[in-house]
């Protein structure tokens, strides 16, 4: 997968900018974002453009690897909001010279037919929130896109962008393995060169929370869910998608390097409503930010504090280690215990305890070799219940 982008870079940097607004709020969605009626850009605009100067005084030195425009739905802001953004990125830091510039965007024809202005703004790179090619999926999953208005916009991007990715979930009520791979058939003939694969997931606080504790629906038994998932594993590697992230393909070299930033854990600014952050120090601690959730109360808190923060606080070593090994065990690749040993700050068998470490090697869940501690696809498929038992 080539070398590392971000991680044991002290002077690496990805910058996370969040858009929490949406035209509607998607049943299956616990993410923070907001329905407003109208949005002042131009406000909006010179908020994150002040942000970016506040997040760099704390960052001098650093090179911008990626910059992530999330949300929400970051296609619904204006492409001169995108520029400014990246233009104040630009003078605030050093660019990486391979930088990625990412932009998630509903595939809607209004939102499609922005995509040139976005790629003229500076984006490079598009993450189209497809979700499903079924029309009737598509409308439970409240989505307000037509399946051929989702084709239609992964063709404009792949013409605008040189690189693309799309969102797909499965596990959806009434989902069959024949159904599911006949959809990532479809997907496949675009020859894509990334796709973010999901199994769809009840959040509490949801409308689908709601639903499902009514009885109104039921996703697929786990027998069907772990067909489901085999099967995408499968067909994507045969496809030359092998997954790198438990959710997430591409082929070797289109791994997103935003993202990766985040599993092997390297340094990343979060900007907007509710982003968050994770900034080492030179002495060897870090810092974990959180801005304001609500929009206004952010808006408002830049707008007259200078600063969008809402906490601020130092991560010890036992949790740093603990979101490493979180993260970095999410990844094909594994987690260096030379990375392990360096945020722990002591050798690798007194941070995790030999024996439950050895349990689960033996069970096939993990492997350690040539220095890297990784999970296995049977790890992989049960990490949450990996992770509780390794680091308990």
């Amino acid at each position: 997968m080539g070398g590392e982008v971000g991680a044991g870079d002290p002077a690496a940097l990805a910058l996370y900018v969040h858009w929490p607004f949406c035209k509607s709020k998607c049943p299956y969605c616990d993410f923070n974002s907001h329905v407003r009626e109208a949005v002042e850009h131009e406000t909006w605009a010179a908020a994150l453009v002040a942000e970016v100067g506040r997040v760099a005084r704390q960052t001098p030195g650093k090179t911008l690897t990626s910059i992530f425009f999330g949300g929400g739905t970051p296609s619904l802001m204006a492409p001169a909001t995108v520029e400014a953004v990246i233009g104040a990125a630009a003078r605030a830091w050093r660019f990486a010279p391979d930088i990625e510039i990412t932009l998630e965007a509903n595939p809607t024809s209004v939102e499609a037919g922005k995509l040139r202005d976005f790629a003229a703004a500076g984006v490079n790179r598009a993450s189209l929130g497809v979700q499903s090619l079924a029309e009737g999926d598509l409308r439970f999953l409240g989505r307000q896109h037509s399946a051929a208005e989702a084709l239609a916009a992964v063709e404009v991007a792949r013409r605008t962008f040189p690189r693309v990715s799309f969102d797909l979930i499965y596990a959806r009520p009434g989902q069959t393995v024949e159904g599911w791979l006949a959809e990532l058939g479809q997907a496949l003939a675009f020859g894509p060169d990334h796709l973010s694969v999901y199994q769809l997931t009840i959040e509490e606080g949801t409308a689908f929370h709601a639903a499902v504790r009514r009885g109104d629906w039921a996703l697929p038994d786990e027998e069907v869910q772990d067909s489901l998932y085999e099967a995408t594993q499968e067909a994507l590697t045969a496809a030359g998608l092998p997954a790198y992230e438990v959710s997430n393909h591409a082929r070797p070299g289109e791994e997103s390097r935003h993202n990766l930033t985040y599993w092997r854990y390297g340094d990343y600014a979060g900007i907007g409503p509710g982003a968050h952050g994770r900034l080492s120090r030179a002495d060897g601690t870090a810092l974990a930010t959180a801005a304001f959730r609500k929009p206004e109360t952010w808006l408002d808190h830049v707008r007259t504090a200078g600063d969008g923060t809402e906490t601020q606080h130092e991560l010890d070593a036992a949790t740093r280690l603990d979101e490493a090994a979180m993260m970095g065990l999410r990844l094909t690749e594994g987690v260096p215990v030379a990375r392990l040993e360096r945020i722990g700050g002591a050798p690798f068998h007194t941070l995790i305890a030999p024996r439950r470490l050895e349990r689960l090697i033996a069970g096939g869940f993990l492997t350690l070799e040539n220095g890297t501690l990784t999970a296995t696809a049977r790890g992989r498929a049960v990490l949450n219940t990996l992770l509780g038992e390794l680091l308990a």
